[in-house]
């Protein structure tokens, strides 16, 4: 599996993702949207978004696993934040976010939306591609 992150010079440079991922690889790994619970379903962080995104990247980490995957293998994520403010939020989301992809960084998309589950703040998909 190859992942190709290019940052077309034509295009805002970008300190956070890869504007495009090209993928070659032989089997897609769907990933849902994880949410900032605990094994039991339990809502951790009521309140803090740092909390809550570092519980859901710590989920991702896990169904990927499962799949057979790795972070590096990520090509695109979608991140769901309640009440975004790209200046508040951002940096707590990228800082949780380093936690399971180092210096990888797949494609993304942030979207603002007004509720997820009550008192959710964060929510996170993902595809990946592997051998």
């Amino acid at each position: 599996m190859t992942l190709t992150c290019i940052n077309p010079d034509d295009l805002p440079p970008q300190q956070t993702y890869t504007q495009v991922v090209v993928a070659t690889g032989s089997k897609l790994v769907f990933v849902s949207g994880q949410e900032p619970e605990d094994i039991h379903g339990n809502l951790v962080g009521h309140g803090d978004l740092a909390v809550q995104a570092r519980q859901v990247y710590a989920n991702l980490g896990r169904a990927l696993t499962a799949a057979g995957a790795v972070p590096e293998q990520v090509a695109r994520i979608t991140i769901y934040v309640v009440n975004y403010e790209r200046d508040k939020c951002l940096p707590i989301i990228e800082e949780a976010r380093r936690t399971l992809f180092g210096d990888h960084k797949p494609a993304d998309v942030v979207l603002g939306v007004a509720s997820l589950s009550p008192g959710y703040l964060i929510e996170v998909d993902a595809i990946a591609v592997i051998d």
